[in-house]
């Protein structure tokens, strides 16, 4: 093109590339923002499944402050996030560890790591519903085989023991996801690092906490971030151990607006539920954002 020759309006960078990314806008907009605006419109009314409802305002989100099980849904989503994350990092990051040494087998080692993440959560769940049955637990039955105990653990019958069932088989699906990820940001750290930290003496801790933490941050944040939005808005898992029981003690928001809005009918107070789950995922996201821009 010659020199100061105009640009064709179809040949600008901005307009062909909006032209490209149509397609993908349209697609984004049919299954995400539709679905998300209609939930939202859908909390201000009074609709239930089988007949349309009108507008009621805030009618639904008042009468959800003044709902006992509204705010045990929110304590259990919170100490459930809090419990299953904090634990899937703190071990997802020491297998990862672990497994960045040479040692013989570490690709087995891998393999069996991932396992908990291939295998679907619907199978895997079932498995452990049955693990932690108050009858037919293998856990309460090779503790009474050893004289531990003279009855079965009520597992999934108590209000404490279901949390904390809940809470370990989310760990134990989650795990993976954190030690494959900072597996692979560790074996990107340059080992001079390490080699000159060895000359000066330092011990194992403080690598960990000069040269390892510090350039795994921005992963670590990122992954974290992930993984409390997963977490946050989990379904599958605990609606096929407990459906949110014993009393409501292991509802989150995901199954008590499921409960509400599906099997009780009323879309309008579920998607109300459901739409508690969004300011918390955007903060999320946006503190992670605001973090990595600084580190950047």
């Amino acid at each position: 093109m010659k020199s100061g020759q105009s640009v064709g309006f179809l040949q600008r960078k901005g307009v062909l590339g909006f032209l490209f990314t149509v397609p993908a806008d349209a697609i984004l907009l049919l299954l995400l923002a539709y679905p998300f605006v209609l939930g939202i419109w859908l909390s201000f009314t009074n609709t239930i499944i089988g007949r349309t409802g009108s507008f009621v305002g805030l009618e639904n989100y008042i009468d959800l402050f003044h709902s006992d099980v509204f705010w045990l849904t929110a304590f259990n989503t919170v100490v459930y996030t809090v419990g299953a994350v904090f634990f899937k990092l703190i071990l997802g990051l020491g297998l990862a560890i672990l497994l960045n040494r040479d040692f013989k087998g570490k690709g087995l080692m891998r393999a069996i790591v991932l396992l908990p993440w291939i295998v679907p959560t619907a199978l895997s769940t079932i498995a452990f519903w049955w693990i932690f049955d108050s009858n037919f637990s293998c856990i309460s039955w090779l503790f009474m085989k050893l004289g531990i105990m003279h009855a079965p653990i009520n597992f999934l019958g108590s209000t404490v023991n279901a949390r904390i069932s809940v809470i370990i088989v989310n760990i134990w699906r989650g795990i993976p996801f954190f030690t494959i990820g900072l597996l692979a940001g560790l074996q990107t750290i340059n080992h001079t690092l390490y080699e000159a930290a060895d000359i000066d003496g330092a011990t194992p801790w403080i690598k960990f906490k000069s040269i390892t933490l510090p350039l795994l941050m921005p992963l670590l944040s990122v992954i974290t971030t992930f993984s409390i939005i997963w977490t946050f808005a989990d379904f599958q898992l605990i609606w096929i151990m407990t459906r949110g029981g014993p009393d409501n003690a292991t509802h989150i928001f995901g199954t008590f607006s499921f409960q509400r809005a599906i099997a009780g009918g009323h879309l309008g107070e579920g998607a109300a539920i459901s739409a508690f789950i969004f300011p918390v995922l955007f903060i999320c996201v946006l503190i992670t954002s605001k973090y990595l821009k600084r580190e950047n």
